[in-house]
């Protein structure tokens, strides 16, 4: 089955985006391949919101991903390559049991993991604890939220922007 990770950058206060949703303050660090990380994905889950400043950002050179938006509010169907779809529960659990061996990349959006992990519906959880507080904004994991057991995977430090990247997966069950 493959695993669907959730894979933000956040503030070590655990916010992925500033009060405004404003996300300026995440640094272009030079030694992250951001190539190779869209290579070790199989596709794109995310939410409205996310959906919405990824789209007025325009999509990061060199992702050409499948992407999946899960909203209540867009019409559902496919426009410009992204599939748009309402039931995010059931959508993620035909992506999960489709046949790539890569994972999923949950894109950000908080409320959406926070209904995915409910449902156990998450393997995986790897941030990009940048050196900055920001006092407020959208959380990495808005409450109430379900405990998730993690356990470490894998840690990167890259020196040139102070950016802890580490990787846990959820421990099920």
């Amino acid at each position: 089955m493959r695993q669907l990770r959730y894979s933000v950058a956040a503030s070590l206060d655990g916010y992925i985006a500033g009060p405004k949703g404003e996300f300026d303050w995440i640094p272009m660090d030079p030694e992250i391949d951001f190539a190779a990380m869209y290579a070790g994905f199989s596709g794109i889950v995310m939410g409205r919101r996310s959906y919405e400043v990824f789209a007025s950002a325009g999509a990061p050179p060199g992702l050409e991903l499948p992407t999946y938006v899960c909203s209540r509010t867009l019409p559902v169907g496919e426009r410009g390559g992204v599939t748009f779809v309402r039931d995010a529960l059931a959508h993620v659990r035909a992506l999960k049991s489709g046949g790539s061996r890569k994972p999923l990349w949950l894109w950000g959006g908080g409320d959406l993991f926070r209904q995915l992990a409910q449902e156990g519906l998450v393997d995986g959880v790897d941030v990009a604890i940048l050196p900055v507080l920001l006092g407020g904004g959208i959380q990495l994991l808005p409450q109430p939220g379900p405990r998730l057991s993690l356990r470490l995977r894998a840690q990167r430090l890259y020196a040139a922007t102070g950016t802890l990247f580490v990787e846990y997966d959820v421990q099920h069950g």
